[in-house]
């Protein structure tokens, strides 16, 4: 393979190229940027003007005429508290923070808990928060198992106000 005869190609191509380019003179250069500027206008004048974004879009709604979210079930608010948790930990939060603890639904949110522990327990919930706990492995005999996965509620209550589980269970 030789390279002379592609190495001679290019350069014949680029000699073509520049006998192919018309000469520019500054007449020319003038009636190109004239013509280019009248069809600029042309253009601009056919297209109505743009509005900017910000004025395009939506007004904003107010608070007081947003459409409020449907209050949740109570056939739901009755599944998200699964069991109050009952330990030492919870004992001290209680003391501490006046905080209960509750197992709940894995897809439970807060504003479901919060709805559900004020519909159960008629006690007024000042926030919740959550924690996930995973599961752990497990060894029965020679076989591996997993505890379930479940989420934990710490509700604190309003000052003042107590659950009390006895009353509840009786009731």
């Amino acid at each position: 393979m030789s390279t002379a005869p592609e190495a001679q190609k290019p350069a014949k191509a680029a000699k073509a190229d520049v006998k192919a380019e018309p000469k520019v003179t500054a007449k020319s250069k003038a009636k190109a940027e004239a013509a280019a500027s009248e069809k600029a206008a042309a253009a601009a004048a056919a297209k109505p003007a743009k509005a900017p974004k910000a004025a395009a879009k939506k007004p904003a709604v107010k608070k007081a005429d947003a459409v409020k979210r449907p209050a949740h079930s109570e056939g739901r608010l009755a599944q998200v508290l699964i069991a109050p948790i009952v330990s030492e930990k919870a004992t001290m939060a209680a003391e501490k923070h006046n905080q209960v603890l509750f197992k709940v639904m894995r897809d439970a949110t807060k504003p479901e808990i919060k709805a559900a522990v004020e519909l159960m327990f008629n006690v007024k919930v000042d926030g919740v928060q959550v924690v996930n706990e995973t599961g752990k492995d497990r060894r029965f005999g020679r076989i591996m198992g997993r505890t379930q996965d479940i989420k934990k509620a710490y509700v604190r209550l309003a000052a003042g106000q107590t659950i009390d589980y006895e009353a509840k269970i009786k009731a």
